[in-house]
């Protein structure tokens, strides 16, 4: 008799059965048993679903680099950077330019070569300073020197990005003197910014040998620009 009961006993299962039998011996059976196991198994998956997409980070998003530096409202061409000016916001690494600024001190004190939207971020050549200038003007080694111009009205016809000479004023009859072939404005600094200086202030670039000449003409005697 144990015999012939051996055929009718199903084996029982082991760890090592395939998880589809499992499956499919859950399902097994039948009356009210059955959708209830369909149930529990499908709401488990849909469980582990929810868990996975919770976890993934959203379609395009890209990692968190931490906070960048944009301008706080609206700022125009030659201002001088405030504190008030500029506030740091958090941005992705796909979302940042390069070599975006990240601190409020590598701007505050510097003078903004074109204008800026509120929630735009700045960037080193945004900035008047070496990377500005030696972009703008092409050549290695250049330098950014602040000028006032003995006729502020010239001012008023400068745009940054423009090319000028720079030529030295005297007060006798001399010659002038170009003291800077092909500068570049970088920055034109808005009118009646200081009342004791009559002439309007505007930042070139030019090249490293020239600045020295251009800074003592314009501290001493004040220059000049033709506009090309």
């Amino acid at each position: 008799m144990s015999r012939e009961n051996d055929h009718l006993t199903p084996p029982s299962p082991t760890l090592a059965a395939p998880l589809r039998d499992r499956l499919h011996g859950l399902l097994r059976g039948g009356g009210w048993s059955r959708p209830i196991r369909l149930r529990r198994i499908l709401a488990g998956l849909l469980a582990l679903l929810a868990l996975a997409l919770a976890l993934r980070p959203p379609p395009g998003e890209a990692p968190d680099t931490g906070p960048v530096l944009v301008a706080a409202r609206d700022i125009g061409p030659g201002a001088l950077i405030q504190s008030g000016d500029v506030e740091q916001r958090r941005s992705s690494a796909g979302g940042a330019p390069g070599h975006v600024l990240r601190d409020p001190e590598q701007a505050v004190g510097r003078v903004l070569a074109g204008a800026a939207r509120a929630g735009e971020p700045l960037t080193d050549v945004r900035l008047a300073g070496p990377e500005f200038v030696e972009m703008a003007t092409r050549r290695g080694a250049a330098a950014a020197v602040p000028v006032r111009l003995s006729d502020p009205e010239v001012a008023d016809l400068l745009r940054p990005g423009g090319r000028v000479d720079v030529v030295a004023v005297t007060a006798d009859r001399s010659p002038p003197t170009v003291l800077a072939s092909d500068a570049v404005v970088v920055a034109v600094r808005p009118g009646g910014a200081n009342p004791s200086h009559p002439g309007r202030l505007v930042v070139v670039g030019v090249s490293r040998d020239e600045a020295p000449g251009v800074t003592a003409a314009s501290l001493s005697h004040g220059v000049a620009v033709t506009l090309r």
